[in-house]
């Protein structure tokens, strides 16, 4: 069921991961966003100017209209009165060498034409304007905009002939504005083509600012996919002086730092169970560095003439013998609950109960040491190993005191106390392949243990005799 759930929860990371694969570069989201900010920008930007412009030369164009149109309105007041025909045409004939002016126009009170561009026009009545548009005044000036069949665009502006506060007739002038439309056309194509040419300027920008940007988060994902894979050796090499360079350097120093503790679990892994190992790791500054009183069980282990039998065999064989006696003792203590808190040359320091309490913690120490002892003499039988059939083991129990002890330069975890001391001189008791307890063990373990006593024994440092037992084995069911 459980591998079951675990495909399942894989396969639905793997759809997740084909899915996120269909992405979008950065550099090209970078081309998009920056090309539609352009653009936004541009057109925003040309709506307004044009608009501007378009009002700017309209404007201008009224104002050129006025002038031309004072110009007729000033000087045709006395030839209207008088009729002079000739004369009106005349001033009309001088205004139409101005650029931009289609026409001009003097008429009578009555709206008969006296004086046109067009002279076949002269005498006509009335004047009509066709799709006009919007009728403006200005004081005496009246202007609006109409179409001539002929599709020209044309601003007519009118104004009356007075002499003496009598109005003789009106002047009127039309004046092209389709240049202010062809001109805005020109404007909207240039700015067409200059859009054009930024827009491809953004993007060449954002092109190169999405390879800027993409090289080390690519580094980065890179160094990820390594770091998940348990190469905590992989480093970044990216110098770069932001953000970037920040976080390189940053994920170059948690790749050390996860390192250094994958080293100390491995390390330190050896010598304690996985539960103390996982206390330590999650809790690195707390209690138990600290000196702690606790009650634990000892238990020594080492080999029984040991120096002679190290002098008649090659060191190569010693160090080969020495190392399966050290798994053995290792692996049995570990997996009953103890930890090993040092070799002492062909000794092992075995303890139970500290960093991680156990309550059983003294029957734990026992069934080690009577697994251990069977397990050393089968390995002797099977591969002549005879350093595992020399092995006595020593146990005590009692009040320790547990923390890190040392220097700033070499710290060690380790226990303290006469239980320790005890537990030493009680393994010097023990002979080849035996298991030697204290009364205090004994007490605890009795109901579950076969045990000879010995008589009372005298430990060196100590004045008064102490009570020790031989373990012999296991009762059934109890293992």
């Amino acid at each position: 069921m459980f591998r079951r759930k675990a495909e399942q929860e894989k396969g639905g990371y793997l759809d997740y991961y084909k899915l996120s694969s269909l992405r979008i570069p950065i550099r090209i989201q970078l081309s998009i966003a920056i090309t539609t900010i352009i653009w936004l920008t541009i057109l925003i930007l040309s709506f307004v100017i044009l608009a501007r412009q378009r009002d700017h030369l309209y404007l201008q164009t009224v104002q050129t209209g006025k002038v031309s149109l004072n110009y007729f309105a000033n000087n045709a007041n006395i030839p209207l009165l008088n009729d002079d025909i000739l004369k009106l045409n005349q001033l009309i004939k001088e205004a139409t060498s101005t650029k931009g002016l289609l026409y001009a126009i003097i008429v009578d009170r009555r709206q008969v034409i006296k004086a046109h561009t067009d002279h076949t026009k002269i005498g006509e009545t009335p004047l009509s304007f066709e799709n006009m548009e919007e009728v403006k005044k200005d004081e005496n000036v009246t202007y609006f905009n109409y179409t001539l069949p002929s599709g020209t665009h044309v601003l007519n502006l009118s104004r009356p002939v007075t002499f003496k506060d009598k109005e003789l007739g009106a002047v009127h002038v039309g004046v092209s504005i389709d240049f202010i439309k062809n001109l805005i056309q020109r404007e909207t194509i240039f700015i067409l083509i200059m859009s054009l040419l930024i827009i491809l300027l953004g993007i060449s920008i954002a092109i190169l600012l999405g390879i800027f940007f993409t090289r080390p988060i690519a580094k980065l994902v890179l160094a990820t996919q390594e770091i998940g894979k348990g190469n905590f050796q992989y480093r970044i090499n990216l110098i770069r002086r932001d953000e970037f360079g920040d976080l390189a350097t940053a994920f170059n120093f948690m790749a050390q730092e996860l390192w250094k503790k994958l080293l100390i679990q491995k390390s330190f892994g050896r010598y304690v169970s996985p539960e103390i190992l996982d206390m330590i790791l999650s809790q690195p500054e707390d209690y138990w560095l600290k000196g702690t009183r606790s009650e634990a069980t000892i238990l020594f282990t080492d080999i029984r003439g040991f120096i002679a039998l190290s002098e008649t065999r090659e060191p190569e064989k010693i160090v080969e013998d020495l190392n399966e006696y050290f798994g053995i003792a290792t692996e049995l203590i570990l997996e009953y609950g103890g930890y090993i808190d040092k070799f002492v040359g062909d000794a092992v320091l075995g303890v139970f109960g500290v960093p991680i309490y156990y309550a059983d913690h003294v029957e734990r120490a026992v069934k080690a040491a009577v697994a251990m002892q069977k397990k050393f003499q089968q390995r002797a039988s099977d591969n002549g190993n005879p350093l595992l059939s020399r092995t006595g083991i020593g146990i005590n129990t009692g009040v320790v005191i547990s923390g890190n002890l040392g220097s700033q330069v070499k710290m060690e975890y380790t226990v303290i106390g006469d239980s320790v001391n005890v537990a030493s001189r009680i393994n010097n008791l023990a002979g080849p392949g035996e298991i030697m307890i204290s009364k205090s063990i004994y007490e605890v373990t009795k109901n579950i243990i076969s045990a000879k006593p010995l008589p009372p024994q005298k430990l060196r440092g100590r004045s008064e005799l102490v009570e020790v037992f031989q373990v012999l084995d296991i009762k059934e069911g109890d293992e």
